[in-house]
Formats: C-alpha cells, sequence, structure tokens
C-alpha cells in the first residue's frame, strides 16, 4: 500500500474552522477578530466549501449569510471548544493508495500550554456527527498540523523545537519520530531546521511560520533584513539551513524569501508574531495574511509568482496575532474525498 501525505495545493474538499466565542481567549476581542473569520470563511466560500464548529450554529449561519458566503458551500457542526486554533486539533489527512484517512492524533495544546479537552474532541465529534466520508484513525501521538509543512511527495519540513519538545512525546527521540512519521504519514525524509522561531509564537516554532513548501521543488520562507531585530541572527542560520538542503534529485531548493513586516506589539509591549509564511492555499486561490503594513503588497506579489493561476486573496489578520497566531494557524484542509 502507498501512502502520503498530499501538499497543501492539493484539491480540497473543504477547509475546517473553529468559530470564536466568548468562552475562548477572544472574549475581550471578539468584536475584532469575529470579521477577520467572516473574511475567512466568505473567501473561502468562493472556491469550496467550509466546515464550521461553533458551540452555537445559528447566529454564525446567519452572520456569513448576510456578508456573502455561498449558503451552499456552508456546513456546521454544534461542538464545545477551548479556542480556535484548527490547524493543530483537526484531522490530518493522508492518503491510502489515492483513499483519504483521517488521523485525529491528541492535542495537548502544545505542550500543555493551556487547557485543550474540548478541542481534541473536534475530529472525534465531526465523526460523530455523520460529516466525514473517509474513515477516521486515532495514532496516539501528540501531533500538531502546524508543526510540518508536505511537498505531497513524500518529504517533511518540521523544526526540532516543536516536534522534540519534551512535552509532546518524551518516549520519541529524532529515530523514533522518523520512525513513526514514516509510518503513519508515508513520510520518505524529514528535512529538520534547528534555527528560527517567531518571538510571541506559543508553538515551539511551528513550521508554518517559518518556511513552506511551494510546488516546483519551492520553499517560501521568512528572512529578516533588519539587522537591529532579535530575529535577525536565528533566521540568518535558519536559510543558511534552508540553503544546505536538497531535493530527492540532489539539487538545491528554490528559495524565496518572503517580505518582513515591521515589528507588532500589543498593549503590554509583548511582540506579536506577523508573518506572511501563515498562508492558507486552497481551490484555485491563496490567502495570504496582512498586518496593515507596507510590505503586504510585496508579500501578495511575491506568492502570487509562486502560485500562478491562483487568486492572491488578502485577509487582515492583525487583529489574528493578538492570541499569537495566524490565518493557516486557524484552518485546516480536508482533501477532496473526505466529506459527505
Amino acid at each position: 500500500m502507498h501512502r502520503r501525505l498530499p501538499a497543501e495545493w492539493e484539491e480540497q474538499d473543504a477547509v475546517l474552522l473553529a468559530w470564536p466565542h466568548a468562552a475562548t481567549d477572544w472574549a475581550d476581542t471578539l468584536d475584532l477578530v469575529e470579521p477577520v473569520f467572516s473574511r475567512i470563511a466568505v473567501a473561502i466560500s468562493r472556491f469550496e466549501r467550509v466546515l464550521i464548529v461553533a458551540p452555537q450554529v445559528m447566529p454564525v449561519r446567519a452572520r456569513l449569510e448576510q456578508e456573502g458566503a455561498d449558503p451552499q458551500r456552508l456546513l456546521f457542526a454544534e461542538l464545545p471548544t477551548n479556542d480556535t486554533w484548527a490547524r493543530d486539533f483537526g484531522p490530518i489527512t493522508v492518503l491510502e493508495d489515492d483513499a483519504p484517512v483521517l488521523l485525529d492524533f491528541g492535542f495537548n495544546a502544545w505542550g500543555l500550554k493551556f487547557a485543550a479537552n474540548q478541542d481534541n474532541l473536534v475530529s472525534r465529534g465531526l465523526a460523530a456527527a455523520g460529516l466525514f466520508r473517509a474513515p477516521v484513525r486515532v495514532p496516539g501521538l501528540v501531533f500538531e498540523g502546524g508543526s510540518i509543512d508536505s511537498d505531497g511527495a513524500g518529504t517533511l519540513l518540521t523544526t526540532t523545537a516543536c516536534l522534540l519538545s519534551p512535552n509532546r512525546n518524551p518516549h520519541l527521540d529524532r529515530a523514533g519520530l522518523e520512525r513513526a512519521l514514516a509510518d503513519l504519514l508515508g513520510t520518505q525524509r524529514v528535512l529538520w531546521l534547528e534555527h528560527g522561531a517567531l518571538a510571541g509564537d506559543d508553538t515551539d516554532a511551528h513550521i508554518d511560520t517559518l518556511a513552506r513548501f511551494c510546488p516546483d521543488d519551492t520553499i517560501a520562507y521568512v528572512r529578516c533584513d533588519d539587522p537591529a531585530d532579535e530575529h535577525f541572527a536565528p533566521l540568518a542560520a535558519m536559510e543558511a539551513e534552508l540553503q544546505g538542503f536538497r531535493t530527492t534529485a540532489g539539487r538545491p531548493y528554490r528559495l524565496v524569501a518572503l517580505p518582513w513586516p515591521r515589528p507588532v506589539f500589543d498593549r503590554d509591549g509583548h511582540r506579536l508574531p506577523a508573518t506572511y509564511a501563515n498562508f492558507l492555499v486552497i481551490n484555485k486561490a491563496v490567502l495570504v495574511p496582512t498586518y496593515r503594513d507596507p510590505q503586504d503588497a510585496a508579500a501578495l506579489e511575491t506568492l502570487a509568482a509562486l502560485f500562478p493561476g491562483r487568486q492572491v486573496i488578502g485577509i487582515d489578520s492583525l487583529p489574528l496575532i493578538l492570541q499569537h497566531g495566524s490565518l493557516h494557524c486557524l484552518t485546516m484542509q480536508l482533501p477532496r474525498g473526505t466529506l459527505v
């Protein structure tokens, strides 16, 4: 049997979103963040379905229909959630002889940092609601979708800081994790980044904040061009690592640096993780986080060149980073064949 983890740019049935509500950390900023979620859902619904998890779905449905979402492409599941980071508690889909299987990994809120009891049950709840056509398996590992990126051909990109965190799978060392990934995801090799992290990131350096596979052996990555910035040295070291990586054919990857936005801080002076690497690829489009920054236009232009034939849509994500994540972190694609 041939098993592989598809690339994000392959055909999708839908994107999963978990709606913010008063019992999440968004309670004090719902007026700022709900419009962002609406724009994400409306944009996705132009191209494919959106599966939305919320404790109360009727207000969300009414809001989205009023704001122009395609009602035929809206799916809802009424489930409780602790938070909204569907990338990390949603199911990860592998293809077994091209047939999708949903993997329901354990989620412990990035190494036991926050409550996650309800989020950890979302995939099970969606399956119980009869929304999945594909079977669901529980591998028994703690694992987050934002911690890996796949080229669709057997190579994973990840960071040692996250995957080797002692609060995730302490029984597995690097070699053990590689064997588990090979078994569960069909991974043929793992490219490990030892350097690179963003201030304000709660995830222990999720790869989707730093570097992403794109078609044609390309990696888009964040590069800091300000020597006075705290990120300058570690991201330069990460860039050097990326330059040393080789494709399965033995050639260097085509590396494309993403623009570096100005520093953003919260009211207490803590830096927030603004990154253009947190883009989402969907059917015929790419949603790109923007930050009301002069570099936004350059980021959109750069990603448009990397995904020709797809419409590139900027989503104002400045409110999202108040909770230390961005657009990609909120979403989980569900590849073709996963939904009824």
